[in-house]
């Protein structure tokens, strides 16, 4: 038989919590309730499938359901907004991308929320390498030689949007070279990698997920990726660091990112860090990142924010150098 709590015990301990601020007892109480993650691009994408993924690890873990709502529009805007007004309780979660933290800075006159104010950081994820691949045609096998091609021709590199980092290739190849490629914008991957695949277009940097039919098929051929390392997918393939393309352009990566409300109780926000990067070393998340070429699984908190903090100057840097009209 169990013996049941004396009246003077029930009180010392109503007293002791009584003591604790809020954000200790909502600690010590979670997870109590479904947990949300809003993912601030369509379903389907990188962003979308690493959500669901990790999620679902989170969700087995704490043996609460984790709900995902995908909140698409304005490059993330407007999920973020949503994020930032949700209680700080642990319960909201976001999956975003480096576009949504950093980007936006420069691609919009005012925002709607702060990426540098508004959010706990959670865990960082790579979303791989972006590989530059041209048109099967295009005589060259480096990226000296496609330059030494493309000077006297009139030619257009693809990209997944107007600030992507696909747009970032071609200008600072334009600048490198002095050369006058066209940029030409598409919504998305899909149909940029077909009209590379036709010859539409003399070449686009994607990733390497999406590339995968115009690679599989030989109607594309990848001539240089980005950071200092290979990918391990294309492992013959130089960086462009290795061909003298020394530019920071070429050095920053892609990413998504977690992150929760600011003032989200500090253990919770550990404890979620700690669970995603348990998640990344999963059969299911390793199989998730080899298909789509990617290196790593999920890092913590304190390795996401030193990306903000040494790369994010880079890429505002380089956005603003495309001179993008402010939104």
């Amino acid at each position: 038989m169990i013996a049941r709590p004396s009246r003077r015990e029930v009180l010392r301990v109503g007293a002791l919590a009584a003591l604790l601020p809020a954000p200790a007892i909502a600690q010590a109480s979670w997870p109590n309730k479904p947990i949300r993650i809003v993912v601030t691009y369509p379903p389907g994408g990188l962003t979308d499938v690493y959500a669901r993924a990790y999620g679902d690890y989170v969700s087995q873990k704490v043996g609460q359901p984790v709900v995902v709502e995908n909140k698409a529009g304005a490059a993330g805007a407007i999920g973020a907004e949503l994020v930032k007004q949700a209680p700080p309780d642990g319960y909201t979660l976001m999956f975003t991308n480096s576009t949504t933290m950093m980007q936006n800075k420069v691609l919009f006159k005012k925002l709607p929320y702060d990426p540098d104010k508004d959010f706990a950081l959670v865990a960082w994820f790579n979303t791989g390498h972006l590989p530059t691949i041209l048109n099967k045609d295009v005589p060259a096998r480096n990226v000296a030689e496609f330059a030494a091609w493309a000077r006297d021709r009139k030619v257009s590199l693809a990209t997944y949007g107007a600030g992507s980092y696909a747009h970032v290739v071609t200008e600072t190849l334009n600048r490198h070279y002095g050369l006058k490629m066209e940029a030409v914008h598409y919504r998305g991957e899909a149909l940029m990698w077909q009209d590379v695949a036709s010859g539409a277009v003399q070449g686009a940097s994607g990733s390497y997920a999406s590339a995968g039919a115009v690679l599989q098929t030989g109607a594309g051929r990848p001539i240089a990726v980005p950071t200092l390392e290979r990918m391990k997918k294309l492992p013959d393939v130089p960086t462009f660091y290795e061909q003298g393309l020394t530019e920071k352009a070429f050095q920053v990566r892609g990413w998504v990112g977690c992150a929760a409300p600011v003032g989200t109780p500090e253990g919770v926000v550990q404890k979620l860090g700690e669970l995603m990067v348990e998640a990344g070393k999963t059969e299911r998340i390793q199989k998730i990142i080899d298909t789509f070429g990617i290196d790593e699984a999920a890092r913590d908190r304190a390795y996401f924010k030193k990306v903000l903090d040494e790369e994010g100057p880079i890429w505002l840097d380089v956005i603003k150098s495309l001179n993008i009209e402010p939104q």
